[in-house]
């Protein structure tokens, strides 16, 4: 590999891991506070489960976005690829901020459901360039899929 394609995959992969930890700012003040208090439902992951899970899937995340930047494919479609690819991280970040910063089940759950969407229009808008690109972010959309429900039960258990 390239020098400068392993600078780009670098560079994918700690934007989106960097987005993570600014996220984690928000969630780890009040993980032991907060939301120790709520009802949860039972399908609730253990609280160590999500910092290698969610450190796993900003990884894939960046080589996803490496395999879109590598690709030779026309300026504005690639434009439209990044942009989708940018509001979905942008989402991610704003629901750890709403959900965990500003303890809002109900904005967190809101904004969640922007995030599914826009994981999922990221995902279309790659599969014409990568459809590797876009199978890659599975597993995120999946974890987000339960990261909506719990949120849902959370704001629902919570009144």
């Amino acid at each position: 590999m390239k020098t400068r394609n392993i600078l780009t995959l670098l560079s994918a992969i700690i934007l989106c891991e960097a987005v993570g930890a600014t996220g984690s700012l928000f969630t780890i003040s009040s993980i032991s506070t907060w939301y120790l208090a709520l009802n949860k439902p039972a399908f609730t992951p253990p609280n160590w489960a999500f910092a290698p899970v969610w450190t796993s899937l900003y990884l894939l995340m960046g080589v996803s976005l490496y395999i879109i930047l590598s690709k030779r494919t026309k300026k504005d479609s690639q434009a439209v690829q990044i942009s989708a690819f940018g509001i979905q991280l942008a989402l991610n970040l704003l629901w750890s901020l709403v959900f965990f910063g500003l303890r809002s089940t109900v904005g967190g759950f809101v904004v969640i459901v922007a995030l599914l969407a826009a994981i999922a229009a990221t995902m279309l808008a790659f599969w014409k360039a990568s459809r590797a690109a876009s199978l890659i972010l599975t597993p995120y959309l999946a974890w987000v899929a339960i990261a909506a429900s719990l949120n849902l039960y959370v704001w629902l258990l919570n009144p």
